[in-house]
C-alpha cells in the first residue's frame, strides 16, 4: 500500500497573555501510514524542533467545538474578527497556548480526510494482512 504525507507550513501565535503573543512557525503533518495521528512540529529557537502528536479526531472536532481533556485540548474561537483554533498543550516541562488560523487548519484537515476518510483508518494499518500471515504459518 502506498503511503502519503500531507503537510502544511503555518504561522501559529504563542499566547503569552491576553494582550501579547509571538509568532511561532510550525508544520502540520499527517502520514497515511499513521492514520489516527496528526503531528505539529514547532520551529522554535532551540537546537531541536518541538513535536506534538495527538489524535486527528481531536483536532477535527476541535475546529467546531471544545475537544480533549488531557495533555492536548483544542477549541474554536474568534480573534480580530477571524476564526481561530486554540490549542492548549500541557507537559511536565510546562504549558503552552497556541492559536492557529481556522481556515488554514480546516483546509489542511480536509486534505487529510480525503487521503484517509474517517472510519477507514484501520484499513491503512494492514492488521488483517499481518494476522493472515501469522495464521497461515
Amino acid at each position: 500500500m502506498r503511503h502519503a504525507v500531507v503537510e502544511r507550513e503555518v504561522e501559529l501565535r504563542y499566547i503569552l497573555s491576553p494582550e501579547k503573543s509571538v509568532p511561532v512557525p510550525a508544520r502540520l503533518g499527517y502520514r497515511t501510514d499513521d492514520p489516527y495521528a496528526v503531528h505539529i512540529t514547532f520551529h522554535i529557537d532551540s537546537g531541536h524542533p518541538v513535536c506534538w502528536t495527538f489524535a486527528r479526531e481531536l483536532l477535527v472536532e476541535g475546529v467546531f467545538r471544545a475537544s480533549g481533556s488531557g495533555d492536548v485540548r483544542v477549541w474554536p474561537a474568534r480573534s480580530g474578527g477571524h476564526g481561530v483554533v486554540l490549542m492548549a498543550f500541557t507537559s511536565p516541562a510546562g504549558r503552552a497556548l497556541l492559536q492557529a488560523p481556522a481556515a488554514q487548519v480546516a483546509a489542511w484537515l480536509e486534505r487529510t480526510l480525503r487521503a484517509v476518510p474517517p472510519g477507514t483508518e484501520g484499513e491503512r494499518l494492514g492488521l488483517d494482512d499481518g494476522l493472515d500471515g501469522l495464521l497461515a504459518r
